[in-house]
């Protein structure tokens, strides 16, 4: 940490942009609240400063600094939505029950909205749209979140084409996207701390550098030790998110922690700009890998990567500068000056832990992937619930608290975000190689075109009142091969009563019937030099003549040759 970068704080962007903001001293002194919330973060801060503003007296414990974790290192994208899948949602809880769940994370993210806009916050800087890409040519997955989230769930969303996401992100590595609108970015830490001035303005008492070491949570009046004072409350908020630890360790074993990883760029001056137009949030995965933004003007923050266990951020700066480079080679050469890492909690089914665990004991964790809105949504359901006695929290309840696996959920976990990643980049390497095979291929058919010209398009070439008079075909030679030649012509044909040729069409029947009048010898002939060539058939629309009433309807000039 170097000197300007606040005590308490690990560095990043955001601690580097952060806004002045005062240290709260611990807590030295017994304390009785009507309620006592333990972790500053999001969650916490949002359910304080939702009570205190309906009259009751909240006390806040937290064991470093405000928001020095996940609320303050996130990518900062406030959507409508949960970590897990709402097609999930939907199939474990019906599409009714959806909708309300639906209702609330979306009235989060109004909250975190109308909280900037009303108290004025400083550095929050609010950039709307969030942009979900694809990295594959598939359209299904898309369409189905499309009429799901947009009739069903009736959000106002947007179907992109690949043509358009290309034309505001420059790179061949995406295809369709879906848009929302109405979802926006911000900068967290900030908004953490403006959130932290407006508890305190509403009467919240805020203690920094104060852990919870144990709580008695039986009967009226509970009881929550710290190192050097106690707190006594009817109410206790359990907002602590993985950092629950010993405090109440079967709740913390219900998450697992995973830590992400966040890079921001030096400044790009024009590069960036022409690269990326969108200056909404981008999301090209279900997962870790990748989330970005422009900030300052011409930086990029990227994040991606994820373990499940703690690692030295800076050894995942020179892997995300790479994913960079690989989707905007024209970026090559960025240089990063910020690298930083946080540790999230997800439940195994990766919705919020929200609820009363015990009569006046409640919980608001488990935002992993989706945090922003989530935890205003879970502050208010809590503050809810504790002062008006609302049970809009019981909608949580069909997902319980699962034992995470412990070390062995871990590895597991990190073995399937390992899998996950590598199917989905062996999918985005197929489909751009189809899309390189299209391409080739209306290549080559271009090049053959001008050498495939139909035969209409070269006679257009001779103007048709040009071209030479079809001869009639009384002019032409009996013979192509022999113009000397006569062309026997049948006579016409008379059809004897009883002739076996009876049953043969008119044609067939008056040709034999000719041939045995005029006494040819039917058999074949073993050295005949004689065969069709070929023949044309004339329409005859004239009268026949009364000495020829048996005459075919059409008369057939046969080539021979002998």
């Amino acid at each position: 940490m170097n000197a300007s970068e606040p005590a308490g704080y690990a560095p990043s962007w955001y601690t580097a942009t952060m806004r002045a903001a005062p240290e709260r001293g611990p807590l030295t002194f017994d304390l009785d609240v009507e309620v006592c919330v333990i972790g500053g973060g999001l969650a916490g801060l949002t359910a304080a400063r939702e009570i205190a503003r309906r009259g009751w007296s909240v006390a806040v414990l937290e064991a470093q600094r405000l928001a020095w974790n996940a609320s303050g290192r996130n990518d900062g994208f406030v959507l409508p939505g949960f970590a897990e899948s709402m097609h999930r949602v939907v199939g474990r809880v019906g599409i009714d029950h959806a909708k309300a769940l639906w209702a609330l994370s979306q009235a989060g993210l109004d909250y975190v909205r109308t909280t900037i806009r009303e108290t004025g916050m400083p550095g929050i800087d609010p950039v709307p749209g969030w942009l979900k890409v694809s990295k594959t040519d598939n359209t299904d997955d898309a369409l189905a979140d499309f009429e799901l989230i947009g009739e069903q769930l009736e959000t106002e969303i947007e179907g992109w084409p690949t043509e358009r996401v290309r034309d505001v992100l420059k790179t061949n590595h995406y295809f369709h996207a879906l848009h929302l609108p109405g979802a926006f970015h911000i900068h967290p830490l900030n908004y953490a701390l403006g959130l932290a001035t407006a508890a305190e303005a509403a009467g919240v008492r805020i203690f920094e550098n104060t852990p919870a070491l144990s709580i008695d949570a039986e009967g009226v009046r509970k009881r929550i030790a710290t190192p050097q004072a106690r707190v006594r409350a009817s109410q206790i908020v359990l907002a602590c998110n993985v950092h629950l630890g010993a405090l109440m360790p079967r709740i913390a074993g219900t998450l697992i922690p995973i830590w992400s990883y966040v890079v921001v760029t030096a400044p790009f001056g024009r590069r960036l700009a022409e690269a990326i137009t969108y200056r909404g949030a981008v999301t090209d995965t279900d997962l870790a890998n990748h989330h970005y933004r422009m900030v300052g003007g011409d930086r990029l923050l990227f994040s991606g990567r994820s373990t499940t266990w703690d690692s030295d951020p800076r050894s995942y700066g020179p892997r995300l500068k790479a994913d960079i480079e690989q989707l905007y080679p024209q970026l090559a050469g960025v240089e990063i000056e910020h690298v930083w890492s946080g540790v999230l909690g997800n439940a195994l089914h990766r919705m919020p832990q929200i609820g009363e665990l015990s009569p006046g004991l409640w919980i608001a964790s488990g935002f992993g992937g989706h945090g922003i809105n989530t935890t205003a949504m879970a502050g208010r359901i809590i503050s809810q619930a504790i002062v008006d006695g609302d049970d809009t929290w019981r909608l949580f309840s069909p997902y319980e608290f699962v034992w995470a696996g412990g070390r062995l959920g871990r590895v597991a976990m990190q073995g399937y975000y390992w899998w996950f990643n590598a199917r989905e980049r062996f999918a985005a390497r197929q489909a751009r190689q189809r899309e390189e095979e299209v391409r080739r291929a209306r290549q080559r058919a271009a090049l053959r075109a001008p050498e495939e010209r139909t035969e209409a398009e070269i006679g257009a070439a001779v103007p048709a009142d040009q071209l030479p008079a079809e001869p009639d075909l009384v002019d032409l030679p009996a013979d192509p091969f022999s113009a000397h030649e006569p062309v026997t012509v049948a006579p016409p044909l008379r059809r004897r009563a009883g002739d076996p040729a009876d049953d043969l069409p008119d044609d067939d029947a008056g040709q034999r019937g000719y041939a045995e009048n005029a006494g040819y010898d039917q058999r074949p002939q073993p050295h005949s030099a004689v065969r069709d060539v070929s023949y044309a058939e004339e329409e005859q629309d004239e009268p026949q003549p009364e000495d020829q009433p048996g005459r075919a309807r059409t008369d057939r000039t046969i080539w021979r040759l002998r």
